[in-house]
């Protein structure tokens, strides 16, 4: 076809009320924003399983900061002997050990040296690794390899292991505080290089190198924007954490080397109970179900947390 024949062709165009001139690429400026807490949110609040460890979480440590609700009996002193392992009866619904003590008064009143000592230890594991990690990704060079080494050190050393020699060195100061410090100070490694890991992989994103251009220092770079930016996948370590330390300090009380006799414990209760196991197991049964209880809320709440926080696994659902 010629040039001629083309430029004579004729044109159509439609009229402009038939095409309506659309933003074809418009940005929604009420919409929601988008980021890993709210998404994460948006996914817990359709587990189950969230639900329940939380209801759990809650109940525990109501019971934990309010003992006298669910039991008026003393949890030490009303022992009497004519009720050595008896049964349940009126306001003792678990029985009674072979000291005659109330079994559900114990659990109520143990609750509070569990999550007491897992508190505690979970502090002492937050500020070590968080200190020792962020300071070790973010900086590199010597203060990476000097403070890797240190928590290398104390990550070959198993804190169980190091927890009864310390309670057996300081077995005239056994108490809540001094069971929290034997476990905490040997359970941080793990936290901080878990965050040491995520500041590495963090501290090279666009935000980052945009900060230090216009001149902010690098410690200001590193609270405002790494840190807060590497803290999901301790949150996780640290919810299994606190179920790992309130196993910690009832291992130790059942070993002996724990807290005295006289603190309410899961594991000292376990420990008295294993004599009576044929004779009366529930008194054995019934503490370590509240003991199962509590670390698996903790576990669940962990699990589902790592599910959330994580967009892979996620999208993998």
């Amino acid at each position: 076809m010629s040039s001629n024949t083309r430029s004579n062709a004729a044109h159509y165009v439609a009229p402009i009320e038939e095409t309506p001139l659309v933003a074809v690429d418009s940005v929604k400026a009420s919409g929601r924003v988008s980021n890993l807490w709210t998404d994460a949110w948006a996914d817990l609040r359709k587990r189950p399983m969230f639900w329940i460890s939380s209801v759990l979480i809650v109940l525990i440590t109501f019971v934990a900061l309010f003992p006298g609700l669910f039991t008026s009996e003393p949890p030490s002193s009303g022992c009497y002997l004519e009720n050595s392992n008896g049964g349940p009866e009126a306001g003792h619904p678990l029985g009674f050990t072979k000291q005659g003590c109330d079994v559900f008064s114990r659990i109520v009143h143990g609750a509070a040296t569990s999550l007491s000592v897992g508190i505690i230890v979970t502090i002492l594991i937050l500020v070590l690794g968080i200190t020792f990690g962020a300071l070790a990704g973010f900086y590199g060079g010597w203060v990476d390899s000097v403070l890797s080494r240190v928590g290398d050190i104390f990550f070959s050393i198993p804190y169980i292991l190091a927890a009864v020699v310390v309670m057996s060195v300081l077995s005239q100061y056994r108490n809540v505080f001094v069971i929290a410090l034997a476990i905490g100070l040997f359970a941080w490694p793990s936290t901080s290089r878990v965050l040491r890991a995520e500041i590495l992989r963090v501290k090279n994103s666009d935000y980052v190198m945009s900060a230090t251009a216009i001149g902010v220092s690098r410690f200001k770079i590193l609270l405002r924007h790494v840190l807060p930016n590497s803290i999901a996948p301790v949150i996780v370590v640290t919810t299994i954490g606190l179920a790992g330390a309130i196993v910690a300090e009832a291992t130790l009380s059942f070993l002996g080397v724990g807290l005295p006799n006289t603190i309410m414990s899961w594991g000292n209760d376990i420990s008295a109970a294993q004599r009576d196991l044929r004779n009366n197991p529930m008194t054995l049964i019934y503490p370590s179900i509240a003991l199962s209880l509590t670390v698996l809320s903790f576990i669940m709440l962990g699990e589902v947390l790592r599910d959330a926080l994580d967009p892979k696994a996620r999208a993998t659902r």
